[in-house]
């Protein structure tokens, strides 16, 4: 077996973090194209192409690995933590529909492309949540694998109105985005009480800490695809902005950490912040302003330090390789 062959074993569903990151950045810089202008409205462009791009290679990859290493496939769809990152597949889908139509695209081909997430992902989460009646220790919820990426599967969900709504698809996307808002407090009380009872998840997995940003930001974006009151969407971009403080206290931490796909769970929701502040600024300016540009400004400097240390890693081999430890499957009920 060849090296590359032997890499493509590894991976992962996570690695559709990646285009999440760079399409919700995409969706930020286009926010921001009526504070900057045509310069961010370029930026949101490229950053749009730029994923579409990675997530062409990472699809071709995906059927390539399913083909070559079912056993792989079947691996991640078992494990109590890595199971949760296939949800990611969907959401770059759905996001890729919302790109798309922020650049002016339409037609049949961005509504079923937006239907295919939006159904796969409801499967998906599921699935996902199937599993917690499965029971302790039997492929249902442990603590292991309670962290902060079982919050993906219910982000996916409150996505689905960003295109949806514009779409005409507002009944629909009212149900998903439901689904989300039912289980998102649901997922932070586990969260919460893990790190109570049986301590925080391993190390390498600490920058997904930073998808708690995540729900509030974009439940306050599809919010205002509803029409709420803006006071509401104010209450969650309150939650959204403390929640990046309190992830932040780790920063320090998280610098000593080596680089690992798992650092790519800052990226969305940073950019989705960002998105939802340049939202929110255009209706009171001042110093919501200049927040709005300094939190687009980070989600650009943390996206484009983990693109580079991506590429640096598939240079060198360490990215797409075995998982340095195993996860234990410790029940929910034990001490």
């Amino acid at each position: 077996m060849t090296a590359g062959a032997a890499a493509l074993k590894y991976l992962f569903p996570g690695w559709y973090a990646v285009v999440m990151g760079l399409a919700g950045l995409s969706l930020a810089w286009h926010r921001a194209t009526p504070l900057m202008g045509d310069g961010a409205g370029l930026a949101a462009l490229l950053l749009a192409g730029l994923a579409a791009l990675v997530f062409a290679a990472l699809a071709a990859a995906t059927v390539l690995r399913g083909l070559r290493h079912p056993e792989a496939w079947a691996e991640d769809r078992r494990h109590p933590v890595r199971h949760t990152f296939i949800a990611t597949l969907p959401i770059a889908v759905i996001l890729l529909a919302t790109v798309a139509l922020t650049q002016g695209f339409d037609g049949l081909w961005v509504d079923g492309l937006w239907w295919l997430g939006a159904l796969a992902q409801l499967v998906v989460t599921a699935w996902v949540l199937g599993r917690w009646w499965q029971g302790n220790g039997a492929g249902g919820l442990v603590w292991a694998g309670v962290t902060p990426a079982l919050f993906i599967p219910v982000v996916g969900n409150v996505l689905v109105p960003l295109a949806g709504v514009p779409l005409g698809h507002a009944q629909w996307s009212a149900a998903q985005f439901g689904v989300g808002l039912m289980f998102w407090p649901l997922v932070l009380v586990l969260v919460v009480v893990r790190l109570a009872v049986s301590g925080a998840w391993p190390e390498r997995l600490r920058p997904a800490s930073f998808i708690v940003i995540a729900p509030p930001a974009v439940v306050g974006l599809s919010a205002l695809q509803f029409g709420a009151p803006l006071l509401l969407v104010w209450g969650l971009w309150g939650m959204a902005l403390f929640s990046l403080l309190w992830v932040g206290l780790q920063a320090r931490a998280l610098a000593a950490l080596p680089f690992g796909l798992p650092h790519w769970g800052m990226s969305f929701p940073l950019a989705a912040l960002a998105a939802l502040t340049l939202r929110l600024a255009g209706s009171s300016g001042g110093a919501m302003t200049t927040l709005a540009v300094l939190l687009l400004a980070l989600a650009t400097l943390v996206i484009g330090a983990l693109a580079l240390a991506t590429v640096r890693g598939l240079r060198d081999g360490s990215l797409l390789a075995p998982e340095p430890v195993g996860i234990p499957l410790k029940p929910m009920d034990a001490g």
